[in-house]
């Protein structure tokens, strides 16, 4: 079994990559060491940020490393918070308090918009990276639904509460095994896979 470095210390991330990668024969391993630098993400994309990330930690770490950045676009709100979801509200000091902030604000922003208007969508883009900078894949993925009025189920994490799908269901309302088959990281680690048909795995 090879070893692939996930640029994230988010166990929920760690688990949907390997849950889709293990079939590559792939063990995904989170990011543990504390003494390196957190890069600056000042990316205006998903896409610039997956590669600042995955650059930086392959050459820090002298391995093959697998970055993602991800996060919601708001039709109503012109596509934000795009590459700012994770710190939306700008408050919170654990993972849950700033889920639970930036909920509450975005919900408070389409707090008089109608549900014909509401449109969204998880957006995932993921990076590998080689020590010498060197890019081996990257591919993006999405998640098309609309944004609801409360939060509703328990699965997930971030905004998955509020992104209602076409079957009534928010993304934390999905199974495991649901959520990897439908979402946006599922959707990016799928044509990760592809891009790695006939390899044996990350150099």
């Amino acid at each position: 079994m090879q070893k692939l470095v996930i640029a994230t210390s988010n166990p929920h991330k760690v688990e949907e990559i390997e849950a889709v990668l293990g079939q590559l024969g792939i063990v995904c391993v989170a990011l543990r060491r504390s003494d390196i630098p957190e890069p600056i993400e000042d990316g205006a994309t998903f896409e610039e940020n997956a590669r600042i990330k995955a650059i930086a930690y392959a050459q820090a770490l002298g391995v093959t490393v697998l970055a993602d950045d991800s996060g919601l676009e708001v039709d109503a709100l012109d596509g934000r918070p795009g590459v700012h979801s994770a710190r939306f509200a700008g408050i919170g000091a654990s993972r849950g308090e700033r889920d639970e902030a930036n909920n509450n604000k975005l919900l408070a922003l389409l707090a008089d918009v109608p549900d014909a208007a509401r449109g969204a969508r998880f957006v995932c883009t993921l990076c590998v990276a080689r020590p010498d900078g060197t890019i081996e894949a990257q591919t993006r993925g999405t998640f098309e639904g609309r944004i609801g009025h409360a939060p509703r189920g328990s699965n997930g994490f971030g905004y998955d509460p509020l992104l209602v799908l076409e079957d009534g269901r928010t993304s934390a309302e999905l199974s495991a095994q649901e959520k990897n088959a439908r979402s946006h990281r599922g959707d990016a680690l799928r044509k990760l896979v592809a891009c790695w048909s006939g390899a044996s795995s990350p150099r």
